[in-house]
């Protein structure tokens, strides 16, 4: 554990607090291991990242350590943040951010998904990795939304069904009177 210094210099003190701010604007992170990732991968990752809404950071352990505790986050952080570490800080959906780094982590073996905060609750890797199978948000609502719309839409067939069914009725009988005052004229 990293000793605390009684008196934090002033470009440090501006490092942790920008890495507040970051915090504050993430709902999740995502926490992960780079070491022997080259600059192309780790650019190609956040590319891949940006577009689910997240972004990734290289950050220093100690300032990272400082800026979780500050802002009340649960201790469960600390062990998280040993060796080289970047944090996937996430915006948007984290299932769609877990599917990213997962699929990555399998394409490049280098890179390793350590563990996650997703709405304030800890994930292991193990959790992370099956997190990342999950349905995402959007797709949990479409999924939500269709199974809502079945009984409406089937509501909709049986009430139009009736007044069909009456105007059917309605010419069977006229096309039988019909037949009738013709066989009997």
């Amino acid at each position: 554990m990293a000793m605390r210094a009684l008196k934090i210099q002033s470009s440090k003190a501006q490092a942790i607090e920008a890495l507040k701010v970051m915090i504050g604007g993430a709902s999740d992170f995502v926490f992960t291991e780079y070491r022997g990732l080259t600059v192309e991968q780790i650019s190609t990752l956040r590319k891949r990242l940006r577009e689910k809404g997240a972004e990734l950071h290289v950050v220093k352990n100690n300032f990272a350590r400082i800026a979780f505790e500050e802002l009340g986050y649960t201790k469960e952080v600390e062990p998280m943040l040993a060796g080289p570490t970047a944090v996937a800080f996430v915006k948007a959906d984290s299932n769609d951010v877990a599917k990213v780094l997962i699929d990555f982590a399998k394409e490049v073996p280098n890179l390793k998904v350590k563990a996650a905060l997703v709405d304030k609750g800890f994930l292991n890797a193990m959790q992370v990795a099956a997190f990342s199978k999950l349905p995402g948000r959007k797709q949990l609502i479409a999924m939500l939304m269709s199974a809502m719309n079945g009984p409406a839409q089937n509501l909709v067939y049986v009430i139009n069904a009736i007044p069909t069914k009456l105007v059917r009725t309605l010419k069977a009988i006229e096309e039988k009177k019909a037949n009738e005052a013709q066989a009997s004229a």
